[in-house]
């Protein structure tokens, strides 16, 4: 008999094991922000971040800035296309622990570089890697972890994300950004030798054929459980993924155009691309990627490389809050309370910059309630992170049925990816035309227009199982809050999503 709590601890470990390459990820996102300010072409040769004063062997322009700080994004659609046939054949973990060679070159690429073009075959390269992880990192999680952690486990996933990032904006502070690049290559190297350590998902490993190696995974995964605890989630894989054990067919990497036709892909689709929308539109992602140009232009009361420092605090603290929070909350309230505040967080910021002026670049915050800017792009950094940000990568493992999968879970992070290249490299276009304040404006609306969007469309996932879920996008079950639900059918032809996380009450 297995203890209730046990089971909790390796699948923490293969969690954290996965976790290794999102923080790899994470400081490449990081990384970017602080080599911008140190690259610039009119502040390059007049010292760093650290103080020093080195001048640059390459400096970048302002149109080179942009691509600079947005072609990571683009690269990473282009990884999310491949993402799903890359990890279908291969299996989760051998993908996961081969997307991190891509880090590896990329950070080399960095510390090496004389050249614009080298930079930016640096920033593709991590991108690239960026986008392969999407589809193993974002199944895997779902296909190993038990529904009431589910929702923690897939939320500590952009968690690390913005651990990685802040760890490079505080390294960033005070070293030479060729140093943070070579220091960022042990990130990947820790990945490579956790993930030897955890099994491949049981869930794939069913859909392969290889059964007993499926039924060790999962004791392995269930606290080093033995054969018969495991025996009914077992019965439930095999029958539900080979058709009552009939069927040895393997799923195709790509889905068929019918499949794609489906209210069933095409319902949760459109809600995970739209909740990316929203969380890159909404601001955060220019206000991470140009924090120091933000700051300069907005002027702050403290150092603006400390305040982008800051910023990579409270994203972190977000997400920590929204892991502790989603098991409570439910998704749902978490969204809603984030779009509403980061609407309202940029509203007030635009205001305050329209009215008192933009505080020029050697300005920190000369003027009355000079803070206020400041402050309220930090709230805004915290409750965005609490919340939208983290949505659409908690909703990827979850909406999904299990023929599509890896390619739903690729093409939705590949939008999501698209999406944020658009509001990276607008930003400078947007504040020329519309002045920051009005870019500002405009964040804020799609904000707040997200939370009477998402109000009426985005249900609650938190608390229910995978096959619920899917009932719901096929019109035949409606989850509003945690343990609300409506219009129940026996729907059991969507129970394959993942059986291996059903709850088993025979081995507690």
């Amino acid at each position: 008999m297995v203890a209730t709590t046990r089971p909790f601890a390796p699948q923490l470990l293969a969690c954290s094991a996965k976790n290794m390459i999102l923080l790899s990820y994470g400081m490449s996102l990081g990384f970017v922000t602080i080599a911008i300010p140190a690259l610039e072409a009119h502040s390059a040769a007049n010292g760093t971040a650290d103080g020093s004063v080195e001048s640059e062997s390459v400096t970048l322009s302002k149109p080179q800035i942009s691509w600079f700080g947005s072609i990571n994004w683009i690269m990473v659609a282009v990884g999310g296309i491949v993402s799903g046939p890359f990890a279908t054949p291969w299996g989760r973990k051998p993908a996961m622990i081969a997307v991190n060679f891509c880090f590896v070159v990329g950070y080399l690429v960095f510390y090496l570089a004389e050249s614009v073009s080298v930079l930016y075959l640096a920033q593709a390269v991590c991108g690239f890697g960026g986008g392969l992880l999407e589809a193993p990192v974002l199944t895997y999680i779902a296909e190993i972890a038990e529904p009431h952690l589910r929702g923690a486990m897939s939320a500590s996933t952009t968690a690390v994300l913005i651990l990685g990032l802040f760890i490079d904006f505080s390294l960033g502070s005070v070293l030479h950004w060729r140093t943070v690049a070579l220091l960022n290559i042990a990130a990947p190297v820790l990945a490579v030798i956790s993930l030897c350590f955890v099994p491949e998902s049981p869930h794939w490993l069913v859909g392969q054929g290889r059964v007993e190696d499926a039924r060790r995974a999962l004791c392995w995964l269930r606290g080093w459980a033995q054969p018969e605890d495991v025996a009914h989630e077992m019965a439930m894989l095999e029958r539900t993924l080979k058709g009552g054990g009939a069927s040895e067919k393997r799923p195709s990497p790509l889905p068929s155009l019918t499949q794609l036709r489906q209210r069933t892909f095409l319902v949760p689709f459109c809600l995970v691309v739209y909740a990316f929308f929203v969380g890159h539109w909404s601001g955060m992602t220019p206000l991470q990627t140009f924090a120091v140009s933000i700051f300069t232009t907005v002027g702050t009361p403290i150092n603006k490389y400390h305040a982008t420092v800051l910023i990579g605090l409270v994203e972190l603290t977000g997400t920590i809050a929204c892991v502790a929070l989603v098991h409570y909350t439910g998704k749902r309230p978490l969204a809603l309370m984030s779009t509403l505040g980061a609407g309202v967080c940029f509203v007030v910021a635009a205001s305050y910059v329209h009215v008192m002026g933009e505080a020029g670049p050697d300005a920190e915050g000369s003027g009355p309630y000079s803070w206020l800017p400041m402050a309220a792009l930090v709230v805004s950094a915290f409750i965005s992170h609490a919340g939208i940000r983290i949505l659409p990568w908690m909703l990827i493992g979850e909406v999904y049925t299990p023929d599509i999968k890896g390619f739903a879970s690729g093409a939705s992070g590949c939008m999501g990816y698209v999406i944020g290249f658009s509001a990276n490299k607008s930003f400078f276009f947007l504040q020329e035309h519309l002045t920051l304040p009005g870019t500002f404006w405009l964040y804020g609306a799609v904000a707040l227009s997200g939370t009477v969007v998402m109000y009426f469309f985005l249900p609650e996932t938190e608390g229910h199982h995978l096959h619920e879920i899917l009932e719901h996008f096929n019109g035949e079950r409606v989850l509003r809050s945690k343990g609300g639900q409506k219009k129940v059918s026996n729907c059991e032809k969507w129970a394959a999503d993942n059986p291996a996380i059903e709850p088993v009450e025979s081995r507690l």
